[in-house]
């Protein structure tokens, strides 16, 4: 069970005590206060680390065992509410363009992540992340340019946990259902995929239709075909719906029906998606190559006019 630590209550640490009775491997999935931002990303690092300091005096304090600790790796949940907000979207808008221009402070913030993942483990704990898929499309070319508009940043974990939420884009009776096509894509390049959502989570997507138990599991072997490390947001949406005995005695071995269609279009996006952000990355190369070109046309003009002169 991955365990968001909103609070350092006795309730909760009670909670843990429980679980850890019963031998259920525990991860503390940090979170920072709402007004820093929630999820970890390039605007908290110090406060995430802070968080950690005063988490690691708690656990020692009430004796809790923890397996794995868990990062949350998502743009400032200010900004979300903002876009969701229509009268605040400007405001959200300028933060993420701001940041387009601080290199120096995303490379600062994930220097801070990176130790805060070595005291991690120095305690003793595994690391992991749970992180929005397009990561990987900046992997791929080189680029910053997403992690600085979104906020977010990159660290090495040992588990990472791409978010592959096919409730969250159903696509529409032209496009149907993209959220398939997005797990299917990325699904294969991942190393632990979390799907959902089920129910439960923060109050500004409860509008959404959460996943049936067809859907979830439809999904679940779709991730299965890619990684047996398969994560399911979340615990209260499984209670709430009833799902619990049905996963106790899931049956992994069905015939999985391919997202085809959706994928192809996934896959289309994602390749123009990785040519602006080749572009963004090696902009200067590009500046420098179309100036070579150029200078190479002048002098060659003014060669053949020399020529014909003589």
């Amino acid at each position: 069970i991955s365990l968001a630590i909103l609070d350092f209550s006795r309730e909760r640490a009670e909670f843990v005590h429980n679980l850890n009775q019963y031998g259920i491997p525990v991860t503390a999935w940090l979170l920072v206060p709402r007004d820093q931002g929630y999820w970890l990303g390039m605007e908290n690092a110090e406060a995430a680390k802070d968080f950690y300091a005063s988490f690691r005096s708690w656990t020692s304090q009430e004796n809790l065992t923890w397996r794995t600790i868990g990062l949350d790796i998502e743009p400032d949940i200010r900004e979300f509410e903002a876009w969701i907000d229509g009268d605040r979207r400007r405001w959200a808008l300028q933060r993420m363009l701001s940041r387009l221009f601080r290199r120096r402070k995303l490379a600062v913030s994930q220097r801070v992540y990176r130790q805060l993942a070595s005291m991690i483990r120095s305690d003793g704990y595994m690391v992991e992340s749970y992180h929005l898929p397009l990561i990987a499309d900046e992997r791929i070319v080189g680029s910053t340019l997403l992690r600085r508009i979104l906020g977010i940043v990159d660290i090495p974990v040992d588990t990472e946990v791409w978010m592959l939420y096919s409730s969250n884009l159903r696509g529409n009776a032209k496009h149907p259902h993209l959220g398939l096509g997005m797990l299917w894509s990325y699904g294969s390049q991942a190393q632990a995929i979390g799907v959902g959502s089920t129910g439960g989570g923060i109050d500004f997507i409860q509008e959404h239709r959460f996943l049936d138990w067809d859907e979830l599991s439809r999904d679940l072997r779709l991730a299965w075909y890619w990684t047996d490390q398969i994560y399911v947001f979340s615990l209260e949406g499984c209670i709430e719906q009833g799902f619990l005995p049905g996963l106790e005695h899931f049956q992994w071995d069905q015939p999985i029906f391919f997202p085809e269609s959706s994928a192809e279009r996934v896959a289309g996006w994602r390749g123009f998606l990785q040519s602006i952000l080749w572009i963004s990355a090696h902009m200067l190369l590009i500046l420098m190559g179309i100036a070579s070109i150029v200078l190479f046309f002048v002098g060659l003009r003014r060669w053949i006019k020399n020529r014909r002169a003589d």
